[in-house]
């Protein structure tokens, strides 16, 4: 595959054909001065440059009538229609002005083309590069859950999470990576989102089911990671490098990405690596099991012509990430390490891990080894009046877990997945005020075991098809949208055998049937489901709007949920599926009011979603009421279904005085509550049965940010913050089996400062970030943080049970432009 990819990447350098552009150049000011760093965009070519601390901006376009946008943080986005004729040509200066709202941003996520979000009924969320280099961040879903209120994430250390919306998450969140969705084993608690966090320009989030534009898998919402290319002048090789430390685990990153423009083509590179050793904090010291090791490398070419656009990427991730269990000596509550296999390992004899070991960067026999691999195509064409947009893509997925002391080269885990994505559709001509989209899109999917001893899967094929219809309209004040879907999945699997080594006593998948294990009968199923959404915006004002919407989601059962029969050895738990489950289906209300005022914006949104065939873990008992235990050291849970129902809010109030341009003070509040409606299991266990898992506690946050509204001689843009996070106690928890316990509140208080670094010419050089998350070291556990729970003793000497969170974490950043 790494062949493969290569070779398709170098091909694409092959195909750049020449043709005669020319020059567009002019000037950006408010308030009679330049305005550095704003974006000048023609959002139909995917072209545009950055201003300069002149206001000056300049790139190459072909001679044709344009839509223009003008964006940048604290002014108010605008829109030009200009005519550009033949040679260098100069506009007339561009005067913005000053607006921190979001009244104008354009999403690209959820609906059927670009759009400005506040027009879109459907709650979408816009995080961009610059509010993320401007927090500490573990890893990219960490950057978002912080920006985004009602996101949250499971975590297994810093450098794994997954992402949550309102509550619900795994394969009911549909990540997106360049508006390809992405493939791979999302199941899974142990490890996070294959994408670069340092080639990232923006994340935009869709909170609320987006099954019609998307089908299965997105009941949730949509997170679409859209990467970074930088623009760069014709001919010339442009590009940026990051380098990054992060106190508390050693984190070391570095990130060089690379630019260049050649006539209709514009080509971006960007290779990162990140690595840390294991992480500590007050309690818990230095948590062995921690540590990781991530390479990326990506690479992109866009192509802007008069038929249309073509952009391709192709992208490879790979890391290796320690395996975390926990295990104490029962009085010293130091970690230790397993250096026997099966019933020779008893956890009570586990050597202590060495201090040494606790903090090197060299990864122990125990991790997992993750690698994914993508090469994709997205063009536009232009067919008359109306778009037909593409999209073709290729991932390969590849889990391998090593947790086999004695045989540290033997993978337990070991699964590769393929997957051919597919999306058409077509944006029709505008029609007596209706725009108008139809599109199919799916995947189809296979997934091999290789040479492992566990096999918690069995080896599948899936094929996905679905087809949409998606229309809106504008009338006067009202804004209307809405639309129909279909989809139909198929999924099966024949026979799969395990059979014992007798010389290792290791499990192998084996063909031969004579003495070996039937662990996955053969299967075969379809799955259908129609959703779609009806809503509406009503402009009470350009600044003052209302939305409604009420939207129907699907999902299909996912694979370890109907077909799971094994140990997943990450994750120490024995997952047991049920092949009669049915789809999921939700119906979710949602209402929001968003004010963009001159110097506030104020944003409240509601929801109320109630999900048919709710799918959850349980722990699995026997007759006698006694945890089955299947793999000794590891609990066995099964799948069950039930309705359940969620509702919340999120409330966000920002200010930004226009006396005080300096000033602004960012405020929000997230509620989620989900409650399981499985009488019968709430009969049985009382108050223990009657919440969802996962849930996260009320979450507040506010942010203080301080600007320097003048240069101060080499420095420019210079910030300090300070914010606290908050954290309610979670109550309301699914304490059935003790799957979950209380967790009390805390409060985590957050400071940082930055600045550009400007050379003689006034030019930035380099930007720089220093910041401090957790400043006064609280120790605490997160509710949805897995390894609060990874405890092998019911009495502990200091009281303490569970792994805790990360500690204190200074981050030191410097983002150098070339």
């Amino acid at each position: 595959m790494k062949k493969i990819f290569t070779l398709l990447f170098l091909q694409l350098f092959a195909l750049a054909t020449y043709s005669q552009q020319f020059q567009l150049k002019g000037k950006v000011i408010s308030n009679g001065k330049p305005v550095q760093f704003a974006t000048v965009a023609i959002p139909a070519l995917h072209t545009g440059a950055v201003t300069d601390a002149t206001g000056m901006y300049t790139f190459a376009v072909k001679p044709g009538d344009y839509v223009l946008n003008i964006s940048m943080v604290g002014y108010q986005t605008k829109t030009l229609k200009y005519t550009v004729k033949a040679g260098v040509h100069t506009m007339p200066d561009i005067s913005l002005e000053e607006d921190p709202s979001k009244l104008n941003e354009v999403v690209v996520t959820g609906v059927s083309k670009s759009t400005i979000a506040r027009k879109n009924p459907v709650p979408i969320a816009i995080l961009g590069k610059k509010e993320m280099n401007q927090q500490v961040n573990g890893n990219l879903i960490d950057a978002i859950v912080k920006g985004v209120p009602g996101i949250s994430a499971v975590t297994t250390g810093p450098n794994i999470s997954k992402p949550f919306i309102r509550g619900l998450g795994y394969n009911r969140v549909l990540t997106l990576y360049d508006g390809l969705r992405q493939e791979g084993q999302q199941w899974g608690d142990e490890h996070g989102i294959e994408i670069d966090q340092y080639g990232v320009s923006r994340a935009e989030v869709v909170k609320g089911p987006a099954s019609l534009t998307y089908g299965s898998d997105a009941l949730a919402g949509v997170i679409n990671i859209i990467p970074d290319i930088p623009n760069s002048p014709e001919g010339k090789l442009s590009g940026n490098f990051t380098t990054e430390y992060q106190t508390n685990n050693g984190m070391i990153g570095n990130s060089l990405g690379l630019s260049y423009r050649h006539n209709d083509w514009k080509f971006a590179l960007r290779g990162s690596l990140r690595t840390a050793h294991n992480y500590k904090n007050s309690v818990d010291g230095y948590v062995y099991g921690t540590a990781f090791r991530e390479y990326n490398l990506s690479a992109l070419a866009h192509a802007d012509k008069k038929w249309g656009y073509t952009h391709w990427g192709v992208t490879l991730y790979d890391n290796m990430q320690e395996i975390p269990d926990g295990s104490r000596d029962s009085l010293t509550r130091k970690f230790t390490r397993q250096v026997a296999e099966g019933d020779e390992d008893d956890i009570r004899s586990r050597p202590i891990v060495p201090d040494d070991q606790l903090h090197t960067y060299r990864l122990n026999p125990l991790h997992q080894h993750i690698q994914h691999y993508r090469v994709f195509n997205r063009s536009m064409f232009h067919l008359g009046k109306g778009e037909l947009s593409t999209t073709l893509g290729l991932q390969q997925s590849i889990r391998r877990e090593y947790n086999h002391p004695v045989y540290p080269s033997q993978a337990g885990l070991y699964v590769v997945l393929n997957t051919l994505n597919y999306d058409v559709r077509y944006n029709m001509p505008t029609i007596a005020g209706f725009e108008t989209s139809v599109g199919i899109n799916g995947m189809y999917q296979t997934n091999r075991s290789k040479a492992a001893t566990d096999f918690p899967i069995p080896d599948y094929e899936l094929f996905d098809i679905g087809g949409f219809f998606f229309a809106r309209r504008s009338v006067g004040k009202i804004d209307i949208s809405g639309g129909l879907r279909y989809d139909h999945r198929n999924i099966h699997w024949s026979d799969f055998y395990v059979d014992t080594d007798k010389s290792t006593g290791f499990d192998f998948h084996t063909k031969d049937t004579v003495g070996a294990t039937l662990q996955f009968p053969s299967f075969r199923h379809t799955y259908t489901g129609i959703s779609g959404s009806l809503g509406l915006t009503w402009n009470i004002s350009q600044r003052v709007l209302v939305k409604g919407n009420i939207a129907r989601g699907y999902r299909a059962p996912n694979i370890t949920e109907i077909g799971s029969n094994g140990l997943d050895p990450g994750a120490h738990i024995v997952y047991l599926g049920n092949r009669s489950f049915k789809p999921e289906f939700s119906l979710q209300e949602d209402l929001g009011f968003l004010a963009y005022l001159p110097d506030a914006d104020i944003s409240v949104e509601l929801f109320n979603n109630n999900i048919q065939n709710y799918i959850y873990q349980a722990r699995l008992y026997d007759a006698n009421g006694e945890p089955v235990v299947i793999v000794p050291g590891n609990v066995t849970y099964s799948y069950q279904q039930s309705k359940a129902r969620l509702y919340g809010a999120e409330l966000a109030v920002n200010l930004h005085p226009r006396r005080w341009s300096w000033f602004s003070w960012n405020n929000s509040i997230a509620y989620t509550e989900g409650l399981n409606q499985n009488q019968a299991l709430r009969d049985k266990y009382g108050n223990s049965a009657k919440y969802l898992p996962f849930i996260p506690p009320m979450h507040i946050r506010s942010d203080v940010k301080l600007t320097a509204a003048k240069p101060w001689g080499i420095i420019s843009g210079a910030y300090v913050r300070a914010g606290v996070d908050i954290f309610g106690a979670q109550s309301k928890f699914y304490g059935v089996d003790d799957t979950e316990t209380y967790t009390p509140g805390y409060t985590l208080v957050n400071m940082g400062i930055g600045a550009s670094i400007l050379n003689k010419q006034k030019k930035a050089v380099a930007e720089v970030f220093v910041q401090a998350e957790n400043l006064f070291d609280v120790a605490y556990q997160a509710n949805m943080n897995r390894l609060k729970y990874f405890e092998y003793y019911s009495h502990s000497p200091n009281g303490r049970y569970g792994i805790y969170n990360m500690g204190r974490n200074v981050s030191m950043k410097v983002i150098v432009p070339f």
